[in-house]
């Protein structure tokens, strides 16, 4: 889960790191307002979007004066910014955030990021901030330093002033960037972070460090025991089908594809996709309906594939271990039922009673595809997938 930069400061700064003075607009004369209260003869206009690289897609606005902040402020609000993070579809702003302007001498790149092949939490800096690090890591990967923390001792204070010397910091500011880096720190651990990034973190010329931006991404799994956390999230933000899919208990990734996909297990959704995909087909979704997909659960499953207005064809891949087939099929009957499909079924059974759930699909009358194996079932799908677009064309 994500949330917005205010809200990443907000928790940041209760964690000692220093962040400059600022407010929440929902409208030009609000944003023109917290400019008031901030006061200063700089302000800064930032889009509240889940995306980084907002500033090349004209979602950051310096303003000198307040006719400016409320022209910024018209001029973001209910915009749809289009970044490299966001794709095509981008993501439309909602709200701002109104900032005191800063005097920059220097700007310099921070983070904290789960390292899943170390098992390690790992501290990343550079001297080159203001900048996207994955370009930076292409384009000069010895600009960047990462310290690994062992999670039995957490941050020391050597490693954190490793990170301070690596950044080229002045003497007088290194015990405040010791300060700041494990403040960020406590906050990944005491908060289920798994991400923390701060790009630009700035040297001012009145030599002081503030997180000029903030950026940090939450373990949904962990959201049961951070309520508080769990109430920053802006379902605005999301796919429409995922958040959908996450109130339902189900596992949902949204695709650009036309081929829906309701299948049990990761490891086999993963399969079929790539079989989909190797018989030139796109699947539209991943969805993992578990290994206790009953009739209600078969039912939301086929729903929320379904209301994805490009699916053109539908594939269903169960094996059953702890499942059964026959339950399984009954559960498609009953959702093929009540649903109304208007797009082609195509329906692969295998494992616990599956001859018993082929036969109920069989005798259902329904105009259900079945096939017995991965590769026919996803070649049918694709087949009838390209059956639907010929038809729409015709």
């Amino acid at each position: 889960m994500d949330i917005h930069e205010y809200q990443a400061k907000e928790l940041l700064s209760g964690y000692g790191v220093k962040i400059a003075e600022g407010g929440l607009a929902y409208s030009p004369e609000d944003a023109v307002q917290r400019a008031r209260e901030i006061g200063g003869n700089v302000w800064v206009v930032k889009a509240q979007i889940h995306s980084g690289a907002r500033g090349k897609a004209g979602g950051i606005k310096i303003c000198k004066t307040h006719d400016e902040v409320e022209a910024g402020a018209e001029a973001l609000l209910g915009k749809k910014l289009v970044t490299h993070q966001t794709g095509a579809a981008g993501k439309v702003c909602n709200r701002l955030y109104i900032e005191a302007g800063t005097d920059i001498a220097k700007e310099l790149y921070f983070c904290f990021l789960v390292d899943r092949i170390s098992e390690r939490i790992v501290m990343v800096g550079s001297k080159e901030g203001g900048m996207e690090i994955e370009e930076l890591a292409e384009t000069n990967p010895d600009a960047i330093t990462k310290i690994y923390i062992e999670p039995a001792v957490g941050l020391q204070d050597f490693q954190a002033r490793e990170m301070a010397f690596a950044l080229d910091l002045d003497a007088s500011l290194i015990s405040h960037a010791v300060k700041t880096f494990k403040g960020c720190y406590r906050a990944l651990r005491d908060l289920d972070a798994n991400m923390l990034e701060i790009n630009p973190l700035v040297i001012t010329k009145s030599d002081e460090l503030i997180a000029l931006d903030a950026k940090m991404g939450f373990d949904e799994n962990a959201l049961f025991r951070r309520q508080k956390i769990a109430e920053l999230r802006d379902k605005t933000q999301e796919d429409p089908r995922e958040t959908a899919a996450a109130d339902r208990g189900l596992s949902y990734v949204g695709l650009d594809g036309d081929i829906g996909c309701m299948i049990n297990g990761a490891g086999l959704a993963m399969a079929t996709m790539d079989m989909i995909k190797l018989a030139g087909g796109e699947p539209a979704n991943f969805l993992d309906v578990g290994g206790g997909a009953s009739a209600e659960r078969t039912e939301k499953a086929f729903r929320l594939v379904l209301a994805d207005a490009n699916v053109k064809a539908m594939l269903v891949n169960i094996f059953a271990g702890i499942n059964r087939c026959d339950w399984i099929a009954e559960g498609v009957v009953q959702a093929v039922r009540k649903i109304d499909m208007k797009v082609p079924l195509i329906v692969r059974l295998s494992g616990t009673n599956v001859e018993e759930g082929r036969r109920i699909i069989a005798e259902s009358g329904l105009p259900i595809i079945t096939a017995e194996t991965l590769a026919e079932a996803a070649e049918k799908a694709v087949a009838a997938r390209n059956q639907v677009v010929a038809n729409q064309g015709a």
